[in-house]
């Protein structure tokens, strides 16, 4: 009896060791690290009303702007369609517009690539009522879909000297609320 179930729980072993490490026996047999697929929908949460999953057909949808710019990466004028910051952080809830004021101009948004690659926006630097940004979110260039290596989303920024926060394979925006100097004080303990 104890020897069928010693054999029961080598079998097991077995089995979870095998399941587990076939990922990891794929990559290493190929020799080359896979890589992840780029987002195929676009999430937009923290300090919003209502936190959104956004697919590429819910864009579609949205309201659409296109602009011209100059890459400076390329030299060539690009053309780029897709949704303004904007129009996507008003869906999600965020204080836009009227509602930006007092403690709601401390709120920023970051926006994060696959890669983990991450830049800092003011939410009033999107608004159009305080600036003229015109940050989109881009899903096409050029009337096709962004390249693998820059898509299925980029946020375009086309008024800055550099295009540093022109964030390849968007895949998140999280609202923030900064915290007032002093409020979130941690306490250093006494050296004993």
């Amino acid at each position: 009896m104890r020897q069928g179930i010693r054999r029961c729980r080598a079998f097991l072993l077995i089995a979870v060791l095998f399941c587990f490490s076939a990922p990891l026996r794929t990559t290493a047999q190929t020799g080359a690290a896979q890589s992840a697929p780029a987002a195929s929908e676009l999430r937009i949460g923290g300090a919003v009303a209502t936190p959104l999953a956004l697919t590429l057909a819910d864009l579609k949808k949205m309201p659409r702007k296109s602009l011209t710019v100059d890459n400076p990466h390329t030299g060539k004028k690009e053309t780029y369609v897709g949704v303004t910051m904007e129009d996507l952080l008003q869906k999600a809830g965020a204080p836009l517009g009227e509602h930006l004021r007092g403690k709601a101009l401390a709120i920023y948004v970051i926006a994060e690539a696959e890669d983990g690659y991450r830049v800092v926006f003011s939410l009033a630097e999107l608004d159009s009522g305080i600036a003229d940004s015109d940050v989109i979110v881009a899903d096409s260039m050029d009337g096709g879909p962004l390249g693998e290596k820059v898509g299925p989303l980029r946020i375009v920024a086309p008024h800055e000297k550099r295009p540093a926060r022109w964030v390849r394979m968007l895949k998140s925006l999280t609202v923030v609320q900064a915290v007032p100097e002093g409020a979130a004080k941690t306490e250093v303990p006494a050296k004993p």
